[in-house]
């Protein structure tokens, strides 16, 4: 039986260092991190506006009557799991832009959802900050039958097949030249329970390119030798007297038929 307590306890202790806090209710968000600085983009004309940066990204979801906003994550295997937000804001509709430090907007975890505390039952826009990495950005759709626009990173692009994909369709795309920046934007309110998009880099479209010119000289390359090779090997059967036609003289029927058979 004591060894059985053990196990239990063990198995607890665990749980609350791999992060599951919903094990022991919410978990406050720390309040430093919640206030620490960050720009938004509050003025675009989409429901859901994010910025994708190399290491993080910036959303600004705008919110009708709400108390609380609720976003979640999924894992590579498709749970749900919490988002580590930072740089918390909220903006009136009248412009006014607030932060956890001077008012009641504030923000727990639990293993599965990030929970954001509003500033009573209002109207505006919420905005925070969270960590991200590699060449694919996605979230589930926190509100629901809006538009969006992503703004991928400097120099990061979609378009090209098997380099990139976007997932729902019914997307347009437009580069800012003085930041380099693409936007995927989806005018029509999105119906999909989750978005996904995965993009390439424009010094990555060169080095594909540079590889497959690489790979077409070195093939072209190969198949010459062999021909070479081939052609070498003809020229000297012929030179020794030996031709495809004397090999073709052991066929049978040469001589006539086997005996007995005349």
């Amino acid at each position: 039986m004591h060894r059985r307590h053990l196990a239990l306890l063990a198995v607890v202790v665990l749980a609350a260092l791999s992060g599951c806090t919903a094990i022991f209710g919410p978990e406050e968000v720390d309040s430093d991190q919640l206030a620490e600085n960050a720009s938004y983009e509050w003025d675009s004309e989409a429901d859901v506006s994010i910025v994708v940066n190399r290491s993080s990204y910036r959303s600004v979801y705008r919110v009708e009557d709400r108390a609380t906003f609720t976003i979640y994550d999924r894992d590579g295997l498709g749970r749900e799991q919490s988002v580590p937000i930072s740089a918390l804001r909220f903006r009136y509709d009248n412009g006014t832009v607030i932060t956890p430090n001077e008012s009641s907007l504030s923000a727990n975890r639990t293993g599965k959802r990030t929970n954001i505390r509003l500033p009573g039952n209002v109207s505006g826009q919420v905005a925070y900050s969270a960590p991200r990495s590699g060449k694919s950005w996605g979230t589930p759709t926190h509100v629901e039958n809006g538009t969006y626009a992503v703004t991928l990173p400097p120099g990061a692009r979609v378009g090209i097949p098997l380099l990139s994909q976007v997932s729902p369709g019914g997307y347009e795309t437009n580069v800012d030249e003085s930041t380099d920046r693409m936007t995927v934007r989806w005018d029509e309110p999105v119906t999909a329970g989750q978005m996904q998009v995965r993009y390439y880099l424009a010094r990555d479209l060169l080095i594909f390119g540079g590889l497959a010119a690489i790979a077409v000289l070195v093939g072209g390359g190969g198949t010459l030798y062999y021909y070479r090779q081939l052609q070498e090997v003809k020229r000297r059967r012929m030179e020794a007297g030996i031709d495809l036609e004397e090999e073709e003289t052991d066929d049978f029927g040469d001589d006539g038929p086997p005996p007995g058979m005349g």
